[in-house]
Protein backbone atom coordinates (compact mmCIF):
# COMPACT_ATOMS: atom_id res chain seq x y z
CA UNK A 1 0.00 0.00 0.00
CA UNK A 2 1.34 3.70 -0.68
CA UNK A 3 1.84 5.78 1.61
CA UNK A 4 1.60 9.60 1.57
CA UNK A 5 2.47 12.00 4.06
CA UNK A 6 -0.46 15.08 4.34
CA UNK A 7 0.53 18.46 5.90
CA UNK A 8 -2.29 20.85 6.84
CA UNK A 9 -4.55 17.23 7.02
CA UNK A 10 -7.17 19.34 8.92
CA UNK A 11 -7.31 22.22 6.50
CA UNK A 12 -9.76 23.13 3.89
CA UNK A 13 -8.20 21.69 0.86
CA UNK A 14 -5.82 19.33 3.14
CA UNK A 15 -8.57 17.17 4.42
CA UNK A 16 -10.80 17.10 0.58
CA UNK A 17 -6.84 15.49 -0.57
CA UNK A 18 -6.29 13.25 2.35
CA UNK A 19 -10.18 11.96 1.73
CA UNK A 20 -9.71 11.41 -1.86
CA UNK A 21 -6.46 9.74 -1.10
CA UNK A 22 -7.60 7.06 1.31
CA UNK A 23 -10.96 6.19 -1.11
CA UNK A 24 -7.84 5.49 -3.38
CA UNK A 25 -6.47 3.29 -1.52
CA UNK A 26 -3.31 4.93 0.05
CA UNK A 27 -1.98 4.95 3.05
CA UNK A 28 -2.29 8.68 4.47
CA UNK A 29 -0.34 10.24 7.58
CA UNK A 30 -1.73 13.24 8.24
CA UNK A 31 0.16 16.59 10.46
CA UNK A 32 -1.44 19.62 11.48
CA UNK A 33 -0.70 22.21 14.32
CA UNK A 34 -4.28 22.85 14.90
CA UNK A 35 -3.61 26.83 15.74
CA UNK A 36 -6.24 28.89 16.25
CA UNK A 37 -5.83 31.62 13.21
CA UNK A 38 -9.62 30.77 13.12
CA UNK A 39 -11.60 28.79 15.47
CA UNK A 40 -9.77 25.21 15.39
CA UNK A 41 -13.33 23.32 16.35
CA UNK A 42 -13.75 23.56 12.53
CA UNK A 43 -10.05 21.70 12.13
CA UNK A 44 -10.98 19.15 14.73
CA UNK A 45 -13.96 18.65 12.80
CA UNK A 46 -12.24 17.79 9.37
CA UNK A 47 -10.03 15.42 11.62
CA UNK A 48 -13.06 13.99 12.96
CA UNK A 49 -14.72 12.84 9.37
CA UNK A 50 -11.45 11.34 8.07
CA UNK A 51 -11.13 9.35 11.15
CA UNK A 52 -15.30 8.02 10.20
CA UNK A 53 -13.68 7.58 6.64
CA UNK A 54 -15.20 4.23 5.36
CA UNK A 55 -11.01 3.37 4.85
CA UNK A 56 -9.95 5.41 8.39
CA UNK A 57 -7.68 2.21 9.42
CA UNK A 58 -5.55 3.69 6.71
CA UNK A 59 -5.73 7.11 8.81
CA UNK A 60 -3.01 8.13 10.87
CA UNK A 61 -3.32 11.69 12.35
CA UNK A 62 -0.42 13.41 14.37
CA UNK A 63 -0.59 17.11 15.91
CA UNK A 64 2.82 18.64 14.48
CA UNK A 65 4.03 22.07 13.89
CA UNK A 66 6.42 22.74 10.61
CA UNK A 67 8.31 25.01 12.36
CA UNK A 68 9.93 22.08 14.58
CA UNK A 69 11.81 20.33 12.02
CA UNK A 70 13.40 17.84 14.50
CA UNK A 71 10.21 16.61 15.03
CA UNK A 72 9.07 16.50 11.40
CA UNK A 73 12.37 14.47 10.62
CA UNK A 74 11.27 11.82 13.12
CA UNK A 75 7.80 11.80 11.64
CA UNK A 76 8.90 11.81 8.67
CA UNK A 77 11.92 8.78 8.98
CA UNK A 78 9.33 6.73 11.44
CA UNK A 79 6.69 7.31 8.12
CA UNK A 80 8.73 6.92 5.31
CA UNK A 81 5.42 8.03 2.71
CA UNK A 82 6.34 7.26 -1.22
CA UNK A 83 4.62 11.09 -1.58
CA UNK A 84 5.17 14.45 0.95
CA UNK A 85 1.91 16.98 -0.11
CA UNK A 86 2.71 19.85 1.79
CA UNK A 87 -0.80 22.30 1.94
CA UNK A 88 -0.05 23.67 5.32
CA UNK A 89 0.28 27.54 5.93
CA UNK A 90 -0.46 30.57 6.57
CA UNK A 91 -3.85 31.62 4.49
CA UNK A 92 -5.18 35.23 3.75
CA UNK A 93 -3.33 38.26 2.22
CA UNK A 94 -4.94 40.62 4.44
CA UNK A 95 -4.07 38.69 7.91
CA UNK A 96 -0.38 39.62 7.03
CA UNK A 97 -1.22 43.46 8.28
CA UNK A 98 -2.52 41.83 11.41
CA UNK A 99 0.62 39.45 12.05
CA UNK A 100 3.25 39.02 9.03
CA UNK A 101 5.64 37.01 11.58
CA UNK A 102 2.99 34.31 11.05
CA UNK A 103 3.80 34.43 7.10
CA UNK A 104 7.94 33.93 7.88
CA UNK A 105 7.18 31.24 10.32
CA UNK A 106 4.59 29.32 8.32
CA UNK A 107 5.09 29.93 5.26
CA UNK A 108 9.21 30.54 5.08
CA UNK A 109 10.88 28.52 7.93
CA UNK A 110 7.91 25.79 7.56
CA UNK A 111 8.28 24.77 3.67
CA UNK A 112 12.09 24.93 4.14
CA UNK A 113 11.60 22.89 7.28
CA UNK A 114 9.60 19.88 4.93
CA UNK A 115 12.03 20.37 2.19
CA UNK A 116 15.07 19.55 4.64
CA UNK A 117 13.61 17.08 6.11
CA UNK A 118 12.85 15.10 2.60
CA UNK A 119 16.26 15.62 2.12
CA UNK A 120 17.01 14.03 5.11
CA UNK A 121 14.94 11.13 4.66
CA UNK A 122 15.42 10.36 1.25
CA UNK A 123 12.08 11.43 -0.22
CA UNK A 124 11.96 12.77 -3.75
CA UNK A 125 8.43 13.49 -4.66
CA UNK A 126 6.93 16.64 -3.49
CA UNK A 127 3.44 18.37 -4.71
CA UNK A 128 3.07 22.06 -2.31
CA UNK A 129 0.35 24.25 -2.17
CA UNK A 130 1.28 27.85 -4.16
CA UNK A 131 -1.12 30.44 -4.62
CA UNK A 132 -2.39 32.77 -7.93
CA UNK A 133 -1.45 35.82 -5.41
CA UNK A 134 1.72 35.55 -6.68
CA UNK A 135 0.82 37.38 -10.06
CA UNK A 136 0.37 40.24 -8.03
CA UNK A 137 -0.65 43.54 -10.17
CA UNK A 138 -0.17 41.78 -13.64
CA UNK A 139 -2.77 42.99 -15.80
CA UNK A 140 -2.28 40.61 -18.54
CA UNK A 141 -5.09 37.98 -17.73
CA UNK A 142 -5.39 34.72 -17.72
CA UNK A 143 -2.21 34.72 -15.99
CA UNK A 144 -0.15 31.99 -17.54
CA UNK A 145 2.62 29.92 -15.31
CA UNK A 146 5.38 31.93 -17.64
CA UNK A 147 4.08 35.32 -16.29
CA UNK A 148 6.36 37.39 -14.63
CA UNK A 149 5.73 37.41 -10.78
CA UNK A 150 7.97 39.72 -9.25
CA UNK A 151 5.48 42.27 -7.90
CA UNK A 152 3.51 40.64 -5.16
CA UNK A 153 0.96 42.82 -3.65
CA UNK A 154 1.12 41.17 -0.02
CA UNK A 155 3.28 39.30 2.25
CA UNK A 156 1.57 36.14 2.06
CA UNK A 157 2.19 36.37 -1.95
CA UNK A 158 5.61 37.38 -1.00
CA UNK A 159 6.20 34.26 0.64
CA UNK A 160 4.38 31.91 -1.58
CA UNK A 161 6.70 32.91 -4.38
CA UNK A 162 9.93 32.67 -2.23
CA UNK A 163 8.50 28.62 -1.99
CA UNK A 164 8.22 28.30 -4.93
CA UNK A 165 12.11 29.75 -5.75
CA UNK A 166 13.45 27.79 -2.71
CA UNK A 167 11.89 24.83 -4.29
CA UNK A 168 13.50 25.25 -7.37
CA UNK A 169 17.29 25.55 -6.02
CA UNK A 170 16.36 22.38 -3.99
CA UNK A 171 15.19 20.69 -7.09
CA UNK A 172 18.14 21.41 -9.01
CA UNK A 173 20.76 20.89 -6.37
CA UNK A 174 19.20 17.91 -4.68
CA UNK A 175 17.40 16.28 -6.88
CA UNK A 176 14.22 16.38 -5.76
CA UNK A 177 11.22 15.79 -8.04
CA UNK A 178 8.72 19.27 -6.97
CA UNK A 179 4.89 19.84 -8.44
CA UNK A 180 4.00 23.56 -7.16
CA UNK A 181 -0.10 24.06 -7.22
CA UNK A 182 -1.13 27.64 -7.77
CA UNK A 183 -4.34 27.58 -6.48
CA UNK A 184 -7.07 30.20 -7.59
CA UNK A 185 -9.75 31.19 -5.02
CA UNK A 186 -11.08 27.58 -4.12
CA UNK A 187 -14.72 26.93 -2.34
CA UNK A 188 -16.79 23.98 -1.51
CA UNK A 189 -17.99 21.99 1.93
CA UNK A 190 -15.40 22.56 4.99
CA UNK A 191 -14.16 25.84 3.67
CA UNK A 192 -12.20 28.44 5.39
CA UNK A 193 -14.31 30.67 7.24
CA UNK A 194 -12.14 33.32 6.33
CA UNK A 195 -12.85 33.42 2.77
CA UNK A 196 -15.48 35.06 0.93
CA UNK A 197 -17.96 31.97 0.22
CA UNK A 198 -18.12 31.28 3.94
CA UNK A 199 -18.06 34.64 5.16
CA UNK A 200 -20.93 35.96 2.56
CA UNK A 201 -22.79 32.63 2.90
CA UNK A 202 -23.40 33.01 7.00
CA UNK A 203 -24.07 36.85 6.55
CA UNK A 204 -26.70 35.84 3.88
CA UNK A 205 -27.85 33.41 6.70
CA UNK A 206 -27.82 35.69 9.63
CA UNK A 207 -29.11 38.54 7.79
CA UNK A 208 -26.13 40.76 8.23
CA UNK A 209 -24.33 42.75 5.57
CA UNK A 210 -22.01 41.27 3.20
CA UNK A 211 -18.50 43.16 2.85
CA UNK A 212 -18.50 44.41 -1.06
CA UNK A 213 -15.40 45.86 -2.38
CA UNK A 214 -15.03 48.13 -5.18
CA UNK A 215 -18.85 48.08 -5.59
CA UNK A 216 -18.49 44.39 -5.74
CA UNK A 217 -16.04 44.87 -9.14
CA UNK A 218 -13.50 42.61 -8.49
CA UNK A 219 -12.89 39.31 -10.14
CA UNK A 220 -12.43 35.86 -8.97
CA UNK A 221 -11.66 32.46 -10.52
CA UNK A 222 -13.84 30.54 -8.39
CA UNK A 223 -12.64 26.94 -8.12
CA UNK A 224 -14.35 24.27 -6.94
CA UNK A 225 -12.67 22.11 -4.00
CA UNK A 226 -13.58 18.61 -5.70
CA UNK A 227 -11.61 19.72 -8.78
CA UNK A 228 -8.65 21.05 -6.62
CA UNK A 229 -8.61 17.30 -5.44
CA UNK A 230 -8.59 15.62 -8.35
CA UNK A 231 -6.09 17.81 -10.20
CA UNK A 232 -3.63 17.11 -7.35
CA UNK A 233 -4.10 13.42 -7.98
CA UNK A 234 -4.07 13.35 -11.62
CA UNK A 235 -0.50 15.38 -10.96
CA UNK A 236 0.73 12.74 -8.42
CA UNK A 237 0.44 10.40 -10.95
CA UNK A 238 1.81 12.60 -14.13
CA UNK A 239 5.83 11.56 -14.80
CA UNK A 240 7.49 14.92 -13.90
CA UNK A 241 11.00 16.14 -13.70
CA UNK A 242 12.56 18.44 -11.65
CA UNK A 243 10.50 21.13 -10.36
CA UNK A 244 6.96 22.22 -12.35
CA UNK A 245 4.63 25.03 -11.86
CA UNK A 246 0.75 24.75 -12.73
CA UNK A 247 -2.32 27.04 -12.68
CA UNK A 248 -5.10 25.33 -10.65
CA UNK A 249 -8.19 27.28 -11.35
CA UNK A 250 -11.94 26.86 -13.10
CA UNK A 251 -10.53 29.62 -16.00
CA UNK A 252 -13.77 31.23 -15.66
CA UNK A 253 -13.69 34.65 -13.96
CA UNK A 254 -16.48 35.94 -12.43
CA UNK A 255 -17.20 39.40 -10.77
CA UNK A 256 -17.66 39.44 -7.38
CA UNK A 257 -21.23 41.01 -7.60
CA UNK A 258 -22.02 37.99 -9.37
CA UNK A 259 -20.95 35.58 -6.82
CA UNK A 260 -22.98 37.28 -4.38
CA UNK A 261 -26.14 36.54 -6.80
CA UNK A 262 -25.29 33.04 -7.21
CA UNK A 263 -25.25 32.57 -3.89
CA UNK A 264 -28.28 34.29 -3.09
CA UNK A 265 -29.70 31.63 -5.05
CA UNK A 266 -27.92 28.60 -4.16
CA UNK A 267 -28.81 29.98 -0.39
CA UNK A 268 -32.48 31.23 -1.78
CA UNK A 269 -32.29 33.85 0.40
CA UNK A 270 -31.38 37.68 -0.32
CA UNK A 271 -28.31 39.74 0.71
CA UNK A 272 -27.65 43.09 2.56
CA UNK A 273 -24.48 44.57 0.91
CA UNK A 274 -21.99 46.45 2.59
CA UNK A 275 -20.44 48.55 -0.24
CA UNK A 276 -16.10 49.04 1.09
CA UNK A 277 -13.54 50.65 -0.72
CA UNK A 278 -10.42 48.48 -2.30
CA UNK A 279 -7.89 46.74 0.10
CA UNK A 280 -4.15 47.71 -0.90
CA UNK A 281 -3.47 43.87 -0.30
CA UNK A 282 -6.29 42.93 -3.08
CA UNK A 283 -5.78 42.18 -7.12
CA UNK A 284 -8.23 42.95 -9.72
CA UNK A 285 -8.58 39.80 -10.99
CA UNK A 286 -7.58 36.07 -10.92
CA UNK A 287 -8.13 34.45 -14.30
CA UNK A 288 -6.11 31.06 -14.54
CA UNK A 289 -4.80 29.85 -17.60
CA UNK A 290 -5.02 26.13 -17.21
CA UNK A 291 -3.56 25.00 -20.71
CA UNK A 292 -0.49 23.56 -19.02
CA UNK A 293 -2.59 21.25 -16.52
CA UNK A 294 -4.11 20.40 -19.31
CA UNK A 295 -1.67 19.34 -21.52
CA UNK A 296 0.27 17.44 -18.49
CA UNK A 297 -2.85 15.69 -17.42
CA UNK A 298 -5.08 15.46 -20.21
CA UNK A 299 -7.77 17.63 -17.16
CA UNK A 300 -8.44 21.21 -16.19
CA UNK A 301 -11.31 22.41 -13.62
CA UNK A 302 -14.23 23.11 -15.38
CA UNK A 303 -17.24 23.05 -12.38
CA UNK A 304 -19.73 26.25 -12.69
CA UNK A 305 -19.85 28.51 -10.14
CA UNK A 306 -23.62 27.32 -10.13
CA UNK A 307 -22.99 22.92 -9.14
CA UNK A 308 -20.57 24.42 -6.92
CA UNK A 309 -22.43 26.52 -4.75
CA UNK A 310 -25.69 24.50 -4.79
CA UNK A 311 -23.60 21.28 -3.42
CA UNK A 312 -21.72 24.42 -0.37
CA UNK A 313 -25.20 25.44 0.07
CA UNK A 314 -26.35 21.88 0.85
CA UNK A 315 -23.21 20.77 3.05
CA UNK A 316 -23.53 25.00 4.78
CA UNK A 317 -27.19 25.13 5.98
CA UNK A 318 -26.83 22.29 8.19
CA UNK A 319 -23.42 22.93 9.29
CA UNK A 320 -24.17 26.46 10.62
CA UNK A 321 -27.35 25.54 12.21
CA UNK A 322 -25.35 23.18 14.32
CA UNK A 323 -22.57 25.53 14.66
CA UNK A 324 -23.96 29.15 15.17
Amino acid sequence: MKTAFVTGVAGFVGSAVAARLLADGYKVVGVDSLNDYYDPALKKQRVALLKKHAKAKHFTFRKLDLVDRAALVRVLKSVKPGVVIHLAAQASVRYGLVNPVSYLERNLIGHFNVLEAMRLCGIGRLLYASSSSVYGANEKVPFAESDDVSRPVSLYAATKRADELITEAWCHQFGLKATGLRFFTVYGPWGRPDMSPMIFARAIVEGKKIPLFNKGDLWRDFTFVDDIVEAVVRLMGAPEQGHSIYNLGNQNPVRMDEFVRAMEKALGRKAKVDLLPWPSTEVYKTYADTRALKKAVGWAPGTSLEDGLRVFAEWFVPWHAKNK
